[in-house]
């Protein structure tokens, strides 16, 4: 069967930790605070998609390089919705180390860069045990010059990417976020299992938003 068709993974096979509903974010729609946040699409698109991701879940790994490519073509490449990712880091403590560092890289570097170093942490994510420093410094360093390299390292050992970090993590224990990837759509998780499920929301989403 084909992935543009099901969700064979990444949404159905999801990393998860305990299970904790504070607010039941697929029954109504949630406000969340997007100033800040990096995101792929046109300000302009009316619908926020948001991914709630932890740099070391394989998930998250394959849903970034085999679900998302078909969100990006269909919905915000077309002006559909635009495309946010949220750090909720909960698997290992370095977890929070890469989740961190790619802060600063956004704030240091911007939005294209970031979503660079986002990419490749996945495409990385097991050819090491651990995130270290040195391994994330690394990976900067094949997007970016020495010195813009060196920028981000200053940034983060001076704690630069833990508010935004914090933000975050803020957001989705307030939702009650206990797997990932987690989905909304609209301020709604997204609970469906197929392509059509998935445009269908956004539709909706755009529908009711004007």
């Amino acid at each position: 069967m084909s992935k543009k068709l099901f969700w064979i993974i990444g949404l159905v096979a999801v990393c998860v930790i305990g299970i904790i509903v504070l607010t039941d974010v697929s029954k109504k729609s949630v406000t969340l605070d997007y100033d800040g946040q990096p995101f792929l699409g046109e300000v302009s698109a009316p619908v926020e998609i948001v991914e709630f991701g932890d740099y070391k879940c394989p998930s998250c790994k394959d849903f970034n390089e085999n679900l998302f490519p078909i969100i990006y073509e269909e919905l915000v490449e077309t002006g559909k919705a635009k495309f946010y990712f949220m750090n909720y880091s909960f698997i290992a403590a370095d977890s929070t180390t890469a989740a961190q560092f790619a802060e600063v890289v956004y704030q240091e570097l911007g939005n294209e860069k970031f979503w660079d170093f986002h990419n490749l942490l996945f495409a990385n994510q097991t050819t090491v045990p651990h995130y270290t420093v040195e391994f994330l410094q690394a990976i900067v360093a094949k997007i970016a010059s020495q010195e813009e390299t060196e920028k981000v390292l200053a940034a983060y050992q001076n704690r630069e990417g833990e508010a935004a970090w914090e933000k975050d993590m803020k957001t989705a224990n307030s939702l009650g976020i206990s797997s990932t990837p987690t989905i909304l759509i609209g301020g709604k998780e997204f609970k469906g299992r197929t392509m059509n499920d998935f445009t269908k929301m956004v539709e909706e989403a755009a529908t009711s938003g004007q």
